[in-house]
């Protein structure tokens, strides 16, 4: 899904190419470095990003003398690519090395194999805009312009991603997700003021302009949520945990029915990855089973089986950042060798 807890890009790499030659994606190590952190590896060239030493902290600060001026040029930068199509500027809202330790490596061997499709991440809008603060430690989410900076920066960083997949592979799909661990908490106290319309227009606008540079867009989260919110969001993908809440998504049932019905996927988190005890304890024949129970809850809902099955991917549950390298390999090994053994069940293949 985005993390791996290793030090070597290489060895990361070689993991994820072995277990998912068809459909690699690009790793997180904040082992490597703090700067691949999902909230720090999208800041590069953001108008008002400041780290600050004494604090060790990121925020977005719009009293900089230069603020605006910055805002000014990313605004014409954004209206250049995104509507005039003028892609050159992209480079200026890359991930460098310095941010992602894996991104020039999984470029190279995605240009030698070729893949069917290839995946990268953003963190999502509401997620990304309820960690990032500004100088008094507000959410810049609740900001107008900040909110602003934070849909639009996440845009570039997601299209930058995609012409070099574009580039490096070109019959390769692009897939982008959008991971929004924070959508789990959407209606508690804490976001209380946070309107379903905040979150699906701040996704939808990003996942639009994406397709249309015809990108797959997916959105994960790994709790309870509203999943009518990514249902109604204009994604092509829901990413979730399948091993603990699959019961969940069941309650939205007449949504993901249309959702399906209009060619979107499930990205089935069947490989617990948050929970080691779970993960030790699970063998590939409980995993089966649990993808078979966890598929029966929309199949009782009157959800076609044929379409669920046609319309699914499998993924681990979330990123495997926390866990240990042997574990994280076994999640790997799980999530491919379960591919394989429902792909030749059902009869289906990568289309």
């Amino acid at each position: 899904i985005g993390s791996l807890p290793y030090d070597n890009p290489e060895k990361a790499l070689d993991l994820i190419f072995d277990k998912f030659p068809k459909f690699p994606v690009w790793p997180q190590l904040s082992k490597v470095s703090p700067n691949e952190d999902m909230i720090i590896q999208f800041l590069q060239n953001i108008p008002g990003a400041v780290y600050d030493k004494d604090d060790n902290r990121w925020y977005l600060d719009q009293e900089l003398p230069e603020f605006y001026e910055q805002l000014e040029e990313f605004y014409l930068d954004y209206e250049s690519i995104v509507t005039e199509g003028q892609l050159e500027l992209l480079d200026k809202y890359g991930i460098s090395g310095e941010f992602s330790s894996t991104i020039p490596l999984f470029l190279e061997k995605i240009e030698k194999n070729s893949p069917i499709a290839v995946k990268g991440q953003i963190t999502g809008p509401f997620t990304w805009g309820t960690s990032l603060v500004d100088r008094e430690k507000k959410c810049v989410f609740y900001d107008d312009t900040l909110k602003e900076v934070v849909i639009k920066g996440l845009t570039l960083k997601a299209l930058w991603q995609i012409y070099q997949f574009k580039k490096h592979s070109p019959d390769s799909i692009p897939v982008i997700f959008l991971d929004e661990p924070t959508m789990s908490q959407y209606g508690t106290s804490a976001f209380i003021t946070v309107s379903r319309s905040d979150i699906i227009d701040s996704i939808s606008e990003i996942s639009t302009i994406l397709k249309q540079h015809g990108a797959k867009v997916g959105i994960h989260c790994c709790g309870k949520t509203d999943w009518s919110l990514i249902t109604d969001s204009n994604v092509d993908i829901i990413n979730f945990d399948g091993f603990f809440f699959a019961e969940s998504l069941s309650l939205y049932a007449k949504e993901v029915d249309a959702f399906l019905k209009k060619g979107g996927m499930i990205a089935w988190g069947i490989t617990p990855t948050l929970d080691e005890d779970s993960l030790k304890a699970s063998s590939l024949k409980s995993l089966e089973e649990k993808f078979e129970q966890a598929k029966s809850y929309l199949v009782k809902k009157g959800i076609d089986e044929g379409l669920i099955i046609e319309s699914s991917i499998l993924t681990p549950s979330c990123g495997a950042g926390g866990l240990s390298e042997e574990l994280a390999v076994q999640a790997m090994e799980y999530t491919s060798k379960l591919s394989e053994v429902l792909s030749t069940k059902y009869g289906v293949r990568a289309k």
